[in-house]
């Protein structure tokens, strides 16, 4: 991958206390492209993510997002600079509407003017949110409050995106939706940082892939190198062959 990526994190060490959250994490991800990190459950990659979203301060490693170092630097601070977070468990304030969610992704937007438009492109995106937009957001379905977090994330008018198991919990036909969605931002020009634990969704959308194990990145390629890479399932993420096929 290009040495000159929009986002560098360079062996990341994340601390809980004596805990080693992760211990040796690089990636990159270029302008324009769809990224993924793949592994198991404990892997490391919503630490990771929290990292470089400026929700959890790296113990050691660099940051740098655009050339300029960000590690360390607080969550607001991170999204103004154009970085967003949809994470893992929606994160939602369930006893306000599903407007007053969105509208809280305008929070570090530097020109407030813009708000109207991104309400509409949101809406576009998801018609439900905007049938819903009364609703509390405690209300919704999985689905729904997948799409309130992501519809959140897209407020801040992000230059990198970062989902953290977007499809994790969700029925096949809501993650369908959900991922064509995605391709639909990608073709825009959204660049893309994505978590997952399925493979086949992950590498089906990425351009690259960083395989992460017990907090370090152990493998990396592009996304046709590590779907008939045997090592991903086998080693990596304790799949056997058999039911990865």
């Amino acid at each position: 991958m290009s040495a000159a990526g929009t986002l560098r994190v360079e062996h990341l060490e994340v601390r809980y206390g004596d805990l080693v959250g992760i211990g040796d994490v690089s990636l990159q991800v270029a302008a324009g492209t769809v990224v993924a990190l793949l592994g198991s459950n404990g892997a490391g990659k919503t630490t990771t993510l929290n990292a470089i979203a400026g929700i959890v301060r790296p113990a050691a490693g660099t940051i740098e997002w655009r050339g300029e170092g960000i590690g360390g630097q607080p969550a607001y601070a991170i999204v103004r600079r154009g970085l967003a977070l949809s994470p893992e468990g929606w994160r939602l304030f369930v006893s306000q509407t599903v407007e007053q969610n969105l509208r809280l992704g305008t929070t570090a937007l530097a020109d407030k003017s813009r708000t109207d438009a991104l309400f509409e492109r949101v809406y576009a995106l998801f018609p439900r949110l905007a049938e819903r937009r009364r609703q509390l957001a405690g209300t919704l379905s999985g689905g729904e409050r997948q799409m309130l977090a992501l519809g959140r994330a897209l407020m801040s008018e992000p230059r990198l995106l970062m989902l953290d198991e977007p499809s994790l919990g969700l029925a096949p036909a809501v993650v369908e939706a959900l991922y064509e969605t995605l391709h639909r931002l990608h073709s825009e020009g959204l660049t893309l940082l994505l978590a997952e634990q399925s493979i086949p969704l992950a590498l089906d959308i990425a351009d690259y892939a960083y395989v992460l194990q017990t907090g370090r990145t152990v493998l990396e390629g592009t996304a046709a190198e590590l779907e008939n890479n045997p090592q991903v399932q086998e080693i990596y993420l304790g799949i056997s062959p058999q039911v990865a096929q």
